[in-house]
């Protein structure tokens, strides 16, 4: 959050940074099925690293088209709470690091908790609750599914996507989103 807004009164931008932290039974479960959804569907079931996409974005990112992260939910959580945003083979080993220390300290629960307070989710707007404000005006708590969807669909690239009004591309990720919510219906720790 401190570098973000560093960049921003860098770039001679007006320094948003909009935060409100609240505990995990205060952010809807539609957002929370979202976001592991579209960030990392295998996030009850790993220990930290999902290997699959591992491998599965190296290949991609070896064709030398548009990088594609592999990295897990926990992963995330480690470099937004401890490191820095800018890629480097030093921050991704001191992220494999946290991760694996946060895996073992944290249940799933917390590590949700964390990273959904923490990750920028529009231009200097961080965490679930400044979010549903940002976007649609209520509380993380009164997220309805397509609400939610449209959150975790512009993940990707927060501060370039908008969640309302959604472009046609944010709309067609929104869908399989909720698609994917459907197969998450019973989301439990």
């Amino acid at each position: 959050m401190v570098i973000r807004s560093l960049e921003q009164k860098q770039a001679k931008q007006k320094v948003i940074w909009q935060h409100d932290w609240v505990s995990l039974e205060n952010i809807s479960k539609n957002l929370q099925r979202a976001v592991i959804c579209s960030e990392d569907q295998k996030f009850l079931e790993h220990q930290g690293f999902d290997l699959k996409a591992i491998t599965a974005a190296l290949k991609h990112n070896q064709k030398g088209k548009k990088l594609r992260g592999g990295s897990t939910i926990s992963q995330q959580t480690a470099k937004n709470v401890f490191l820095w945003p800018h890629r480097s083979w030093l921050r991704k080993g001191l992220e494999v690091y946290f991760t694996f220390l946060i895996e073992i300290t944290w249940p799933k629960e917390r590590i949700l908790e964390v990273y959904l307070n923490s990750i920028e989710m529009g231009p200097g707007i961080y965490g679930a609750e400044a979010a549903a404000q940002y976007w649609f005006k209520k509380s993380a708590q009164e997220l309805s599914p397509s609400e939610a969807a449209a959150i975790a669909a512009i993940l990707p690239n927060p501060r370039k996507y908008k969640a309302q009004p959604p472009t046609s591309y944010i709309q067609k990720r929104k869908q399989w989103i909720i698609k994917q919510m459907n197969y998450y219906r019973d989301l439990e720790f």
